[in-house]
């Protein structure tokens, strides 16, 4: 009881970090950016509801071509599961909650591997749909960085934009394609070389061991590493021979997935009655992706907060009368606040647990 009573606090610890975290920077933009002229804006602006409406749907589509495309990778790498577009779409939307609260949004991944087990594939190909998101996503986004950089290189010099905190975004893009870089280059060698995979797994675990209550035979565990790295590295591979068309499919689904979410930000915009910015506001959900993808905070909260400042600043201002306020607010609860909420039912639905969720929970509901 004392043991559950010390997982629940430190589950809390991130859920109340991320959420005050991102509160007190939107009190400070809105602080900072709302005045007598922005209220005089919001009241003479004929505000379109229906846009904040769309934005809620394609946040929702969102998840379910998040979805479609763990299952077009999962029914690939195994041929012996056929998970359904709702059952993936479900997992997609169970993982939210932790990936909301952990920096990168690592914690999703866990939820997400465990629920494709639990739907009958074996540890090492769910692992291996899941970094196969991961690698798509990241090939995707360091592909289209060159392209959002050009689109606003020519407009940060133009806007009246504090010039420290585009100096402060600058940096972090620059550390965010490293650390990219850096991962990608892990992950490959994880594939192309499995023994050295499993030997430092292996020394991983030995180090661990001393900390564990419940001890396991070495040989057992050793066993399970050796034989799950083998599964991942085959279903890795399976994408080369014959499961191309469905990497195709998954690409296509990766481009079509993230653009969605990308149209969120235009549509908030035109419900606020401010051009769309659809070029620029694309590249700049490019930017922002990759800034909030560094682990520094609990779900990126207030880092996102002071990108999107910076990033649409650009675009619609910063000035007396401005409204990035009210579009941080409008875009942080369709995009953040939404996927906690619908993360936390599913997840409370699935492991009858939210704040008290652990690994270990993983492990009993095996």
């Amino acid at each position: 009881m004392k043991e559950k009573g010390k997982k629940q606090r430190t589950m809390k610890i991130p859920i109340i970090l991320s959420l005050t975290l991102s509160l007190v920077i939107i009190l400070l933009i809105l602080y900072f950016t709302v005045d007598a002229k922005t209220i005089n804006q919001l009241t003479s602006t004929h505000i379109k509801y229906e846009f904040f409406a769309i934005a809620i749907g394609l946040n929702v589509l969102y998840w379910f071509l998040w979805g479609l495309r763990l299952k077009v990778l999962s029914n690939a790498i195994d041929k012996n599961v056929d998970i359904g577009l709702w059952e993936s779409t479900k997992i997609v939307i169970a993982n939210l909650f932790l990936a909301g609260i952990t920096p990168s949004m690592a914690g999703g991944e866990p939820v997400r591997i465990h629920l494709l087990n639990k739907e009958g594939m074996n540890l090492g190909s769910s692992t291996a749909a899941v970094l196969g998101e991961r690698l798509l996503d990241a090939v995707f986004m360091l592909v289209l960085v060159p392209f959002a950089f050009f689109i606003f290189k020519d407009k940060v010099y133009l806007a009246s934009v504090d010039v420290e905190l585009i100096r402060y975004i600058s940096y972090g893009l620059t550390i965010g394609v490293i650390f990219f870089l850096i991962l990608l280059a892990f992950f490959i060698y994880a594939i192309i070389r499995p023994e050295r995979t499993k030997a430092f797994l292996i020394f991983i675990n030995s180090k661990l061991s001393r900390f564990r209550k419940n001890k396991e035979k070495e040989s057992k565990v050793i066993s399970r590493i050796n034989s799950e790295v083998d599964n991942f590295h085959k279903s890795m591979f399976c994408f080369v021979d014959e499961g191309r068309k469905a990497l195709f499919k998954a690409s296509v689904i990766t481009v079509l997935f993230w653009s969605t979410g990308f149209m969120i930000p235009s549509m908030i915009l035109m419900g606020l009655g401010l051009p769309p910015f659809f070029v620029e506001s694309y590249a700049a959900q490019i930017l922002l992706l990759v800034i909030i993808m560094l682990p520094i905070t609990p779900g990126s909260a207030g880092i996102t907060e002071l990108g999107i400042g910076g990033l649409y600043g650009v675009l619609v201002g910063t000035g007396p009368g401005s409204l990035i306020g009210v579009f941080i607010i409008l875009y942080r609860f369709v995009t953040y606040y939404m996927n906690l909420v619908a993360g936390a039912i599913f997840q409370y639905r699935i492991f009858k647990s939210v704040a008290s969720f652990s690994l270990d929970m993983i492990n009993k509901n095996k």
